[in-house]
C-alpha cells in the first residue's frame, strides 16, 4: 500500500454527525491532495444533513450503509458522474451497488474547479478522490476497533462489512458510521496497492443510463417550470453588423407573443470573464407562451442592421494590408484562405530554434515543402443550446446544461450587480458540448431577459440559431519543411503554423527534441467571427496536419512509416534536443508499437492502409485505419486504436470515448465546414452542413490499452485528433492523391467531377 497525507495538512479534511441520518460526512478538496441499491427504493432513501461546510467535494455514509457521492464536476457524456464516485467507492471498500450517485449543484465556497473541459476531470480527482475514501474506511476500522477494543490491524473489511480475524465478529458500515465521527481524522492513510483494486479496472453501467434510455428529465432541454415561458433570438445576419431598428407590431400581436424587445448582453463597461465569449451582445428578444408560437413571430420581427464600425475596422486593415479588393470588413472565406497564406510568410514569430535550420536548409540536396488547411467548424451539440432563469428582485436561480458554471456565476453577477450568495446555478446532464458550452453567454441572456419580463423564463436556440451564432473552432493553416542531405537524411524541420485568430501550433510537441536543427514560428490574424475551443482546442488540427507530412516524408526517404516515427523516438528518448520536449518519447513508441502489433500492420489486407500517432492532454494515441474507395466515397472498414491514458477507470465507458473520438475525428475531417460571404455563415443546418452518417462510421474499431499503472490521464479528447492524419494517409494509399485541405470529400469530389 501507498501512504499518503490525508489533507497536506488536516484542513481538507471535516467530519460532523448527520443530524437527520447518523451517519458520517467527509468531506475533502479535490485538489488539495494532488500526487446502487434499487431506484426509489423508500427504505433506502437518505435525508440530507441540516448543515454543509466549506468542501470541495464529499461523500456521505447513511446508518443503513448506502453512501452517497456527490458528483462536483459537470456531466457531458464523459462518465466522470460514474468514474469519480467509482474512485472513492474503490477506496472505501464499499459494494458499488450501495453506492448513490448525485450531481452537486454550483458551490464556488466548496467546489473547486467545477469545470468540464481539457480532459482534466479524473487526472486532477485521482489523488483526492482516493485519499477520501481511504480516509473514511480507515475512521470506520478505528471507530469498530474501539467498540471491541482490539487492534486496528486485527480488522479486514469487505464490501462494506467490517471483520474481525479473531472472533469473527462484522458490523457494517452503516452500523459503525455514527461512532466514527469521534474518531480523529487521522494524519496519513494507506491507499490500496493497484493490484487489489476490485472497482477500478471494471466496467460498470452509466449510473444515468436507465433515466437516459427512458427518456425521463435530465438535460436542461427538458425543464418546465409553472409560469414558464419560452425566449427565442433575432441575431444579426453577418457578422460585423449590428442592431439599428426594429418594427415589432405584427409580431406581438400573434398568438402566444408575450413581447418583444431589445437586450444588451454584455454592456460596454462591463468586465468580462474569459468565458464571455459572444458573436453579438445586442439582440432582439421574443418571448410567448410555447417554442413554435416564437419561432413562428420571429419570422415577423422586420429587423434593420448596419455594419458595426468598431467590429470592421481592424478587419478592413488587415484586407488592405495584403492588397485586397471590395474591402468591407465583412469577412469571406474566400479572403480568409489568401489571407493566412499570405500572413504567414510575413508576420511570423520564433516560438523554438534548435541548432541552425536556417544553415541547414540552406546546405541541403533537396527541400520538401507542404502546407494544410482546416475551416472553422461549427460544434452542434444534439441537444439545444438553451438555460432556465428566474430571477426576481435580487436573487437569480439558473438551471441548465452549462461546461462553466464558476465563470458564469461570475458573469451573472457582474451583469446582473447581485450578490454571489444570491446566485445559484444548477446543472443539469448536457446532450453534448465539445467546448461549445464553456462559454455562458445564452446563460447571461437567459438571466437578462428573465429580469427584464419579471418571470421564469427558458431561453432556447435552434439549430439555425447555433449554427449561424458562433463560437466556431478556429480556422487554421501550417507549412512544413523537411531538409534532407545528399544521403537521404532529415536533416532539418520548420513548421509555420497559425490561424484565425488564433495559432494551432504546439512547439515543443514530437518531432521538437528528436531533430538537430529545428524551428517552429507561429502567427495570427484578427477576425469578427467568434471562435473558441473545439474538441482538442488546436491539436484537432495540428495533430493530422503532422502527421500527414510524416507520413509523405517518411515515403520521401524510403522509410517504412512507423519505423520512421519510432526512429525520431528513440532518438528523442536517448539522446534529446532541448530540454522543454512536452513528451514521454518512450510512451509515445509504446502506443505505436502496440498499434502495429495488434493491426498486424506487416499483413496486406487488400485495403489501404493509414498511420498516425498523437500525444496532446497527458494521454498518447496511436490509430491505423484501414479504408477502401469506391465511386470516390471512403468506406472505413477497421479503427486499431492503442491508446495510453494510465489507469483505466472504467473500460467500457472508456471504450466507448475513444470509439467516439475516432468516429468524430473522421467525420469532421471528411464532411465538416463552416463557410462564410460577406460576413454571412453559408451553412445554417445539417441540409448544408455535413456530419458523418451511421453508415459511413468504421465497422469495426478495436481499443487496446497500455497497462502501466501511471496515475490516470487524459480521455475526452486525445483519441479525436490523430484519426485526421491516419484518414489522410489511408486515403493517399487508396487514391495516389495527398489531401491537404479539410473537408477532404470536397477534394475528392472536385476530383470526381474533373
Amino acid at each position: 500500500m501507498t501512504k499518503v497525507k490525508t489533507s497536506l495538512g488536516r484542513r481538507s479534511f471535516i467530519k460532523s454527525v448527520s443530524l437527520a441520518g447518523g451517519g458520517l460526512i467527509i468531506g475533502f478538496n479535490w485538489l488539495a491532495c494532488k500526487g446502487p441499491a434499487e431506484e426509489g427504493s423508500e427504505e433506502l432513501a437518505m435525508q440530507m444533513p441540516d448543515e454543509w461546510f466549506e468542501l470541495n467535494g464529499y461523500l456521505k455514509i447513511g446508518d443503513n450503509g448506502i453512501v452517497t457521492i456527490y458528483s462536483p464536476n459537470p456531466e457531458i457524456g464523459q462518465n466522470v458522474k460514474t468514474s469519480m464516485p467509482m474512485i472513492v467507492a474503490e477506496e472505501l471498500d464499499v459494494d458499488w451497488n450501495n453506492v448513490v450517485v448525485e450531481q452537486a449543484p454550483l458551490n464556488t465556497e466548496i467546489f473547486t474547479r467545477q469545470l468540464a473541459g481539457g480532459s482534466q476531470s479524473i487526472r486532477q480527482g485521482w489523488q483526492s478522490l482516493r485519499t477520501a475514501g481511504a480516509t473514511a474506511r480507515q475512521m470506520l476500522l478505528t471507530a469498530a476497533a474501539n467498540q471491541w477494543e482490539v487492534p486496528v490491524s486485527e480488522l479486514s473489511v469487505e464490501n462494506g462489512v467490517i471483520k474481525h480475524q479473531g472472533t469473527d465478529k462484522t458490523i457494517g458500515y452503516g452500523e459503525i458510521a455514527k461512532a466514527a465521527v469521534n474518531v480523529e481524522i487521522p494524519e496519513e492513510v494507506e491507499l490500496k496497492n493497484i493490484d487489489n483494486f476490485k472497482i477500478i479496472g471494471t466496467s460498470r453501467k452509466n449510473v444515468d443510463a436507465k433515466k437516459i434510455v427512458t427518456g425521463q428529465p435530465l438535460f436542461g432541454i427538458d425543464t418546465y417550470k409553472e409560469g414558464m415561458l419560452i425566449a427565442m433570438i433575432v441575431q444579426p445576419p453577418a457578422f460585423g453588423m449590428e442592431f439599428k431598428t426594429m418594427d415589432a407590431e405584427k409580431a406581438k400581436g400573434m398568438p402566444g407573443i408575450k413581447d418583444v424587445f431589445t437586450i444588451d448582453t454584455y454592456p460596454e463597461d462591463m468586465e468580462k470573464e474569459w468565458s464571455d465569449v459572444a458573436a453579438f451582445s445586442k439582440l432582439v428578444v421574443v418571448v410567448g407562451e410555447s417554442t413554435w408560437q416564437v419561432m413562428q413571430a420571429k419570422k415577423e420581427v422586420k429587423v434593420e442592421w448596419d455594419l458595426s464600425p468598431e467590429l470592421t475596422k481592424q478587419i478592413e486593415i488587415l484586407e488592405k494590408s495584403a492588397g485586397m479588393d471590395g474591402v468591407s470588413g465583412l469577412e469571406s472565406t474566400s479572403i480568409h484562405a489568401s489571407l493566412m497564406a499570405d500572413v504567414g510568410s510575413k508576420k511570423s514569430e520564433i516560438v523554438r530554434r534548435d541548432g541552425n535550420p536556417e544553415k541547414a536548409f540552406k546546405n541541403a540536396a533537396r527541400v520538401i515543402e507542404r502546407s494544410y488547411t482546416c475551416p472553422f467548424l461549427s460544434h452542434n451539440c444534439m441537444e439545444p443550446m438553451n438555460f432556465f432563469a428566474d430571477v426576481s428582485g435580487d436573487k437569480a436561480e439558473l438551471l441548465g446544461p452549462i461546461q462553466t458554471p464558476e465563470y458564469a456565476e461570475l458573469s451573472v453577477n457582474k451583469r446582473l450587480g447581485f450578490d454571489l450568495e444570491n446566485i445559484d446555478i444548477q446543472m443539469t446532464r448536457m446532450g453534448g458540448g465539445f467546448g461549445r458550452r464553456l462559454y455562458g453567454h445564452f446563460l447571461v441572456e437567459a438571466a437578462v431577459i428573465s429580469q427584464k419580463m419579471g418571470t421564469p423564463i427558458k431561453l432556447v436556440y435552434s439549430r439555425e440559431d447555433d449554427m449561424t451564432n458562433g463560437v466556431y473552432r478556429p480556422a487554421y493553416h501550417v507549412t512544413y519543411r523537411a531538409a534532407l542531405d545528399g544521403n537521404n537524411k532529415l536533416t532539418a524541420f520548420h513548421v509555420n503554423a497559425g490561424g484565425i485568430p488564433e495559432s494551432p501550433l504546439f512547439a515543443n510537441r514530437f518531432p521538437a527534441g528528436a531533430i538537430d536543427n529545428y524551428l517552429a514560428e507561429s502567427w495570427s490574424m484578427e477576425s469578427n467571427i467568434s471562435t473558441g475551443a473545439f474538441r482538442a482546442p488546436r491539436s484537432n488540427f495540428i495533430a493530422g496536419a503532422e502527421q500527414s507530412f510524416l507520413d509523405e516524408l517518411s515515403e520521401e526517404m524510403d522509410q517504412d512509416p512507423i519505423q520512421f516515427r519510432l526512429d525520431l523516438l528513440d532518438r528523442a528518448a536517448s539522446n534529446p534536443v532541448g530540454e522543454e520536449n512536452d513528451y514521454d518519447a518512450a510512451r509515445y513508441a509504446g502506443v505505436l508499437k502496440l498499434a502495429r502489433d495488434k493491426s498486424g500492420w506487416d499483413n496486406t489486407t487488400g485495403l489501404s492502409r493509414g498511420v498516425a500517432a498523437y500525444y496532446c492532454h497527458n494521454s498518447y494515441v496511436a490509430q491505423i485505419l484501414d479504408l477502401s474507395v469506391k465511386n470516390n466515397q471512403p468506406l472505413v472498414d477497421k479503427v486499431t486504436c492503442a491508446v495510453d491514458c494510465g489507469i483505466v477507470v472504467n473500460p467500457d465507458a472508456a471504450k466507448n470515448m475513444v470509439e467516439g473520438g475516432t468516429i468524430d475525428g473522421i467525420g469532421h475531417a471528411l464532411y465538416s465546414e463552416m463557410t462564410f460571404k460577406d460576413g454571412v455563415p453559408q451553412q445554417s443546418n445539417f441540409d448544408t452542413y455535413r456530419l458523418i452518417r451511421h453508415k459511413e462510421a468504421p465497422k469495426t474499431i478495436d481499443v487496446y490499452f497500455i497497462e502501466n499503472g501511471i496515475d490516470p490521464t487524459g480521455l475526452g479528447e486525445p483519441p479525436f485528433p490523430p484519426i485526421q492524419g491516419a484518414l489522410a494517409n489511408a486515403l493517399y494509399k487508396a487514391t495516389g492523391k495527398r489531401f491537404y485541405d479539410q473537408p477532404f470529400i470536397s477534394h475528392m469530389q472536385d476530383d470526381l467531377k474533373t
